[in-house]
């Protein structure tokens, strides 16, 4: 053969590859098939991006970690819950979302959802299951939950609302992103699809996006991931390594940053400058009962009402922090803060929380370093 023939043939994939403790990662569009008749089987990976070794071997771990029979990987938080979403909603349908729903899955909701004929309602994060499923339509095809809300904390009844759903044939959804599928697992409590940021918690380290929905009914996978394939997303295989890396040391990194997080939850309780700590592992969370009895341990993630003050107030005390860094995301193993206010406009029920919002997501640095600056914070934010 020709050289250029045999620069093309020469060093393929080998045969047999040595076993490591996480699996190979596979850079490939195309696959190829053993025979002619392998072509059209849709039972096998005949496109690389259905997802190779390293995605096949994080779909695994996750479904173990959820309890369920199988995962559809996404390549963003937002894109699992769109995803999940149009992968179950129809033209003419109507979803019930609760109103402390990420704001980013609201906008999906009002910007798309709807221009594709998908009615929106939302709900009381506190409404009783039973008036929440009474106002359901006979449209009514999807409730979305997310509890607790990743900016105001509230919680819902997930297992009563699921119970009383299913009685009507609706299915049901929760963002569990802040209980990780490791502190509370929705598919337990009935929840048709547990649906998670991985860019979060599972991956750790602030550097990859992913996201994950899982379900218990094989039907119900099924039609997750015929979604996935519909729309031509796909995840990296170097993602997918990063994301089945943290989701290795999840149990270890969740219970240091949730001790630490409650540590200065309680100290913040005490201080003079706070209107309310929300925090549902707080004795006096208006949600720690429920919170106690589905969930196994607290995350990292909370909101402070400062004493009202005026906006600039706010700003000084963001400024003054050193060691929280000012971000949008949360879930790795460094602290962040954000002013909450300017994404409640949107709220249908809104709630007076005491004064501005910030919230603080408590990374793996020594929580008296923490707490030291949050001191300095304060203290700026009571001189502005």
């Amino acid at each position: 053969m020709d050289e250029k023939t045999r620069l093309i043939r020469a060093g393929n994939a080998p045969g047999a590859l040595a076993k490591t403790v996480g699996p190979p990662i596979q850079r490939g569009s195309t696959v190829l098939l053993p025979n002619a008749a392998a072509l059209y089987d849709y039972g096998q990976v005949t496109y690389g991006r259905q997802g190779l070794a390293a995605q096949a071997a994080l779909q695994e771990a996750l479904a173990e970690l959820e309890d369920g029979a199988g995962v559809a990987l996404y390549p963003s938080g937002l894109a699992a819950l769109s995803g999940a979403l149009l992968a179950v909603l129809k033209a003419g349908d109507e979803v019930l979302v609760v109103d402390n729903v990420y704001v980013p899955t609201r906008r999906f909701c009002e910007q798309v959802l709807k221009r594709f004929g998908v009615g929106v309602s939302y709900f009381d994060p506190r409404q009783a299951p039973e008036a929440l499923v009474g106002q359901a339509s006979p449209a009514t095809r999807l409730i979305l939950m997310e509890s607790p809300g990743s900016l105001t904390l509230e919680m819902q009844d997930v297992g009563r609302i699921a119970e009383l759903a299913k009685g009507r044939g609706i299915l049901t959804a929760c963002d569990n992103t802040w209980g990780a599928g490791l502190l509370f697992k929705p598919l337990h409590h009935g929840v048709d699809l547990s649906i998670q940021a991985l860019t979060k918690y599972v991956g750790g380290h602030s550097d990859a996006f992913m996201g994950s929905a899982a379900a218990r009914d094989p039907a119900m996978v099924r039609t997750l991931n015929e979604g996935v394939l519909h729309l031509g997303w796909s995840v990296s295989p170097e993602d997918a390594y990063l994301m089945l890396r943290g989701l290795r040391t999840l149990p270890a990194r969740l219970e240091a940053q949730g001790k630490s997080a409650l540590r200065i939850a309680q100290w913040l309780s005490g201080r003079p400058e706070i209107a309310a700590v929300l925090h549902p592992a707080l004795a006096a969370d208006p949600d720690h009962e429920l919170w106690k009895r589905d969930f196994t341990g607290a995350a990292s993630l909370f909101t402070i009402a400062l004493r009202p003050a005026a906006p600039a107030a706010v700003d000084a005390f963001l400024d003054a922090l050193e060691l929280f860094g000012l971000g949008f995301s949360w879930g790795g193993y460094e602290s962040l803060a954000i002013s909450c206010d300017p994404q409640l406009r949107s709220r249908r029920f809104p709630r007076d929380y005491g004064g501005p919002l910030v919230r603080l997501h408590v990374g793996l640095e020594d929580a008296d370093d923490l707490i030291a600056d949050l001191r300095r914070a304060l203290a700026a934010y009571s001189a502005a």
